[in-house]
């Protein structure tokens, strides 16, 4: 796993925008490590070497923007991509997961979805396509994309204050934000799986 602490610490600001922004909405940025990032940033904050109210700042700028450009890019070749053959930056299951996440949830996905790997990538494309009107959209894209910074973000900022050392245990905090935010997955395809084999 790389080390998200040597990679903040180089991108600066302006790189945890792009990484924000492209996982917010992008096809490519699903693979990018969002929760892991935000809860880094935040842990550096704590000790000082990020100003914590700028990072927050450009986080919330850089989701709700990649959000927004995920909407157009549904709402203008969004069905082109069910036709679009799997590859690695691609592919078509999940785009279906984030329709059928979004049928189940309705236009609160764009909150929910903030908090899921791979769905917080396709929910604002799977919102365009669905021709939702941008209104609707962007509200509840500023209420996700506020959410998620602030929580994610301060989570990582106040252990960095209460925990001395903290980065020495920022690789089993990663790894555990990372298996709890794919909990939904693991727990809905283990229902799947006891449905139709048990």
């Amino acid at each position: 796993m790389p080390d998200l602490i040597t990679i903040i610490q180089t991108v600066g600001l302006i790189g945890i925008f792009f990484i924000v922004f492209a996982e917010s909405g992008l096809l490519f940025g699903f693979f990018f490590p969002g929760d892991s990032l935000l809860f880094s940033a935040g842990l550096i904050a704590s000790g000082g070497s990020l100003n914590i109210f700028v990072l927050i700042v450009v986080c919330i700028v850089g989701a709700i923007l990649g959000d927004s450009v995920g909407y157009w890019t549904g709402k203008r070749i969004g069905p082109k991509l069910f036709y679009k053959e799997d590859s690695f930056f691609f592919k078509k299951k999940y785009v279906r997961d984030a329709e059928i996440f979004y049928e189940k949830h309705g236009i609160y996905t764009l909150i929910i979805a903030r908090f899921i790997p791979f769905i917080r990538t396709f929910a604002p494309i799977v919102a365009g396509i669905g021709k939702m009107k941008y209104k609707t959209f962007i509200f509840y894209n500023i209420i996700g994309g506020i959410s998620w910074v602030l929580v994610v973000v301060f989570l990582g900022y106040f252990l960095g204050r209460v925990i001395p050392n903290p980065d020495v245990y920022i690789l089993p905090i990663v790894i555990g934000i990372t298996v709890i935010s794919m909990f939904p997955f693991v727990y809905k395809y283990t229902i799947w799986a006891w449905k139709h084999y048990m």
